[in-house]
């Protein structure tokens, strides 16, 4: 069951999918009885998917795809710790996804909640500061705070990511998994690669 696909064919056919997506024409893919009986005794989704928790943004529903085809990670504001790293580490080496994609997105909660100022209650502070980086980047740059440091923020975790000892930047440094950093507009539906 093998995808047999590159990083660049993953990402044209998460994009292809977007399209769809937006366009209104999904073909729902990869979604009947059939399917899901094939998956029973393994599993090679062509991309791994490092999403926020946010309702608003279903990575199968947003690129149009189905059962077995994506490998998704969601937690707010997309941060990554030691459990989604090992997650990521897993899809990229055993299962031989080709694509991992960081998706930020429109108004996403966990940045506004890193903007402010305001003290965070609760396990808040821990997400706040695993996007401290994105939000010193952006502070000064032109343009909308928080849509500036969700961008940064996606750039920074791929960049991090793909520097990452020793499995996912040997995957890349071989040519095996390709890193993206990419922004899903919720106006449009749009997903644009950073």
């Amino acid at each position: 069951m093998r995808h047999g696909l590159t990083g660049e064919e993953a990402l044209a056919k998460l994009l292809e999918g977007n399209s769809r997506y937006v366009e209104q024409s999904r073909l729902n893919p990869n979604q009947s009885d059939e399917r899901r009986d094939s998956l029973i005794t393994g599993q090679s989704p062509y991309a791994i998917i490092l999403g926020c928790s946010d309702s608003r943004v279903p990575p199968e529903i947003v690129f149009d795809q189905g059962l077995g085809d994506l490998f998704v990670i969601r937690v707010a504001g997309n941060v990554v710790d030691d459990i989604v790293l090992a997650s990521i580490e897993y899809a990229a080496e055993h299962l031989h996804s080709p694509l991992l994609m960081v998706l930020g997105h429109t108004n996403c909660g966990a940045v506004a909640a890193a903007l402010q100022e305001d003290e965070l209650d609760g396990h808040l502070p821990s997400i706040a500061q695993a996007i401290e980086e994105a939000v010193e980047r952006a502070r000064d740059a032109e343009g909308d705070t928080l849509d500036m440091t969700i961008r940064a923020h996606a750039r920074i975790t791929a960049e991090h990511l793909r520097e990452s000892e020793s499995i996912l930047k040997g995957l890349v440094d071989y040519g095996k998994l390709k890193v993206v950093a990419a922004y899903y507009d919720l106006d449009t539906g749009v997903v644009e690669i950073l």
